[in-house]
């Protein structure tokens, strides 16, 4: 499973950011390695310098083998929180589909 990275051009610390995502997105899918090629993150700003509540928003997109890719969102205070959203939220669609598609 390759975990890609993508932020806009307001958000700060990449490095660190990149490292706390993939850490996430292990922890919560790592178990369903096996299914996923590849998830993208991508983080972003939404109000940019303006600031205001919940203006962080992750987008994670799961590509499993020979399906759909399956996106999530979630919009926080800060970046790691909207990461541990979103990484919770394709953790729990991510298993249903895979128990609706085992089930088949």
């Amino acid at each position: 499973m390759k975990i890609q990275i993508n932020t806009d051009n307001h958000v700060t610390g990449r490095e660190e950011l990149t490292k706390h995502a993939e850490a996430t997105v292990e922890t919560a899918i790592g178990h369903l390695a096996e299914h996923i090629t590849r998830v993208e993150v991508h983080l972003s700003d939404e109000n940019s310098d303006k600031g205001g509540a919940h203006d962080k928003r992750c987008m994670m997109e799961a590509r499993l083998e020979g399906h759909q890719p399956i996106a999530v969102t979630d919009d926080a205070e800060t970046i790691p929180q909207a990461i541990a959203g979103a990484a919770e939220k394709l953790k729990r669609l991510l298993d249903h589909t895979l128990a609706r598609l085992n089930a088949r």
